[in-house]
């Protein structure tokens, strides 16, 4: 009887040491902190891939011993691209102390609010790498971009533009996230490189259940003026269906010019191969399919050994780029990383080589890649050079 009341007091104290282990070693983790919805269908491309970039770089550093013996772990929230819930969630991360850095954020509009609060200067939290090129949001305090601005993405499609002789060109804008100051930059940098913009076309996307009107609305605007080429500053299904449409109608024949933030899939997907093929694409990170930088050669090496089953795109790069840039930043403020220390680090940082791929990042300035590739839809969909 004895015997067996040993055994089973035993057995009972075996498991509550193991459970308690296990407990130990999850509380060390290095928690990173991630809000991008992988469920609104306006998002979900970029948001998966930034996770899964991140991931493999993560899942690579904890094979090699994690960082300081201590592994590192991606905690995503879902906000469904909601200003109010990005917020919360921020301040949920803020309240979890094993949270000591934040990264590969994504949605213009809630990113908006959070600089315009001041939210990670007030919580003491890093912002590494989030999926914008505004200004506002990446100048604000805390945040470190990796991605060039849209203004570098701007000027870069402009001067395309004007380099291949496009006379009568359409610029089509949206009144939000990044529309309303990049509407007047495109018309100033349009002047300035003696562009001519036929008209400058404004889609009201305030309200999604308008969506549908204002796209149509807006493609009725642009065949009226018989464009060569369209600068399309807009994103997500409003680009999508805008594509679809103009190049189901009178103005199939003018080229389209767009940002980074719309996925080339996306525009495959709506426009149909054939009719997608040709639209110029800016790229605010390097291009993921050649292996001609160290960066892009280390992404696709590692990609194929801890995420085989993922697609190589930009955002997947931009997310490993994110990982590469946090898990440095960990390093540095390695043993015992704190949030303080973090942020401490990534400002004292200054010029990081990811590999042939440079960040500065010091009080005076946090500059990210700086570069724009212009990338085409080809005759099979994919993306080229």
């Amino acid at each position: 009887m004895f015997g067996r009341h040993h055994r089973a007091l035993s057995c009972a104290l075996a498991a509550v040491l193991g459970w308690l282990a296990v407990s130990s070693v999850h509380a060390q983790d290095l928690l990173v902190g991630q809000i991008a919805s992988q469920s609104n269908i306006l998002t979900q491309a970029n948001a998966k891939g930034l996770y899964q970039g991140m991931k493999a770089y993560f899942d690579y550093v904890n094979a090699q011993g994690g960082i300081g013996g201590r592994p590192v772990r991606i905690v995503n929230k879902d906000d469904d691209v909601k200003a109010a819930k990005m917020i919360e969630m921020t301040k949920e991360f803020a309240a979890d102390k094993d949270v000591l850095v934040l990264a590969a954020y994504q949605g213009t509009g809630s990113l908006t609010e959070l600089a315009k609060q001041d939210l990670l200067s007030k919580l003491g939290l890093a912002l590494v790498s989030p999926l914008s090129g505004d200004k506002n949001i990446v100048g604000a305090p805390n945040i470190f971009p990796f991605r060039s601005g849209y203004p570098d993405e701007v000027t870069a499609l402009i001067k395309e533009a004007v380099s291949t002789g496009k006379k009568r060109v359409v610029l089509l804008t949206w009144n939000v996230t990044f529309g309303p100051a990049m509407k007047p930059f495109a018309e100033e940098v349009a002047k300035r490189e003696n562009l001519n913009l036929a008209a400058s076309i404004v889609m009201d996307a305030k309200s999604p259940s308008t969506a549908d009107a204002a796209v149509k609305e807006a493609v009725a605007a642009t065949v009226k003026t018989d464009p060569d080429a369209v600068i399309m500053l807009i994103a997500t299904k409003y680009a999508a269906d805008y594509t679809r449409q103009i190049k189901n109608s009178a103005a199939a024949g003018a080229q389209i010019y767009t940002l980074s933030v719309e996925p080339a899939a996306e525009l495959v997907e709506a426009a149909g191969v054939e009719k997608a093929r040709g639209i110029i694409i800016a790229q605010a990170v390097p291009f993921p399919f050649s292996a001609t930088l160290p960066l892009v050669f280390e992404y696709q090496k590692l990609m194929k050994q801890y995420a085989p089953d993922v697609p190589l795109s930009f955002s997947t790069l931009e997310g490993f780029a994110a990982g590469k840039i946090t898990a440095e930043a960990l390093r540095r403020a390695s043993p015992n990383p704190t949030r303080e220390k973090v942020l401490k680090a990534l400002y004292n940082m200054g010029e990081y080589n990811l590999g042939g791929v440079y960040v500065h990042y010091s009080a005076e300035q946090r500059r990210g890649w700086g570069s724009v590739d212009l990338s085409v839809i080809g005759a099979n969909g994919k993306l080229l050079r």
